[in-house]
């Protein structure tokens, strides 16, 4: 029954962490099923997760510090989004006031769900990092992952490469959480997969709902590759590290202070 309760306190702070991608569901799959009036789909899309956006904020769902990573991450999703709708890669089909050179507006906010949920779990969990690796390493490394998005259009594919690398670079890193007043630990890698294979498992639920298509999916909805977990393990790796820094950094300036 302890191991029982544990697990449910994870899963409840694991939803409570969720909330903006929930949000996103539940709108992709209500805007697909009833049409509202006055605006397209895409734009009531954007509405609703601005309006989501300042209700967290007032509600103190999320801090003023972690709306700033939150904005940075919207804007790096937002710039991989125009170069990947140019190149072909995928699609938004659907006409739309507030898209931009093919792109919804509101796509960002899927990237930026991503940094919310890191950041509200890393809070609810109390999440610590144990044997971190320097920032002279891993700061290149996230810039060469987010590069390699953009350049193997261009050059060779070097992600598994990256990925190798990951594993190098994380292997003696841990990040330890709290449930409950238990104390638990994963490795640093792991943890890396299992996230970028939920939002593998969220990508698929955004493509039945027509968040977006890819190229195998014009004519019908298809199960998005498996192989796309490596590119979201990746993602996931610049995100968390984005988070890590805003973490590392206040924490550092609430013991001066």
């Amino acid at each position: 029954m302890g191991a029982l309760t544990q697990l449910v306190r994870f899963g409840w702070n694991q939803a409570l962490s969720c909330l903006f991608p929930v949000v996103i569901f539940a709108s992709l799959a209500l805007t697909q099923i009833i049409p509202l009036p006055l605006l397209t789909r895409y734009d009531w899309l954007l509405v609703i997760c601005l309006l989501m956006q300042v209700l967290m904020l007032r509600t103190g769902l999320e801090t003023r510090d972690e709306l700033k990573v939150i904005t940075v991450f919207h804007i790096i999703g937002l710039a991989l989004e125009l170069f990947k709708v140019h190149m072909g890669s995928w699609t938004y089909p659907e006409e739309g006031y507030s898209k931009i050179f093919g792109v919804p507006l509101y796509s960002g906010f899927m990237y930026a769900s991503v940094a919310s949920y890191l950041c509200q779990a890393w809070r609810r969990l109390k999440v610590d990092l144990v044997k971190w690796p320097p920032y002279l390493v891993v700061v290149p490394l996230a810039a060469a992952i987010y590069l390699n998005f953009f350049l193997h259009h261009f050059w060779i594919d070097i992600r598994w490469v990256l990925s190798g690398l990951v594993l190098i670079v994380f292997w003696r890193a841990w990040v330890t959480y709290e449930v409950g007043v238990i104390r638990y630990r994963m490795p640093l890698a792991l943890s890396f997969v299992l996230i970028g294979f939920f939002i593998w498992v969220a990508e698929n639920i955004a493509t039945f709902f027509g968040a977006w298509e890819y190229p195998n999916q014009t004519e019908a909805w298809n199960l998005v590759h498996l192989g796309k977990v490596s590119s979201w393990l990746l993602l996931v790796i610049v995100s968390f590290l984005i988070v890590a820094m805003l973490k590392q950094f206040k924490g550092k300036t609430l013991q001066k202070g």
